[in-house]
């Protein structure tokens, strides 16, 4: 799913699906940090709360296209809950 896909979804993408995502790919935050150009005490900071990921739009977009240019596909809300899972190539 594209970072437009993402953004005209009802759900954003939170917090929990951005440490499971990077759980996935075997990723830490300073590993996010280097592949989404945003700092770590950034990323620990925006993984510190529960919920939509916050900050600023350029920033969530930045660590979502990240995720999603490794092979992540985040699963909206569709009676089972949010997810994530490793995209098809």
């Amino acid at each position: 799913m594209s970072i437009e896909n993402l953004s005209n979804r009802d759900v954003p993408v939170t917090t929990r699906q951005v440490k499971a995502a990077r759980a996935l790919l075997g990723w830490s935050q300073g590993d996010l940090a280097e592949h989404s150009d945003i700092s770590e005490p950034t990323i620990a900071r925006l993984e510190a709360e529960d919920g939509p990921l916050g900050g600023r739009p350029e920033t969530a977009a930045k660590i979502i296209n990240a995720l999603v240019g490794a092979g992540i596909e985040f699963i909206p809300q569709n009676g089972g809950g949010v997810g994530v899972r490793h995209s098809r190539r």
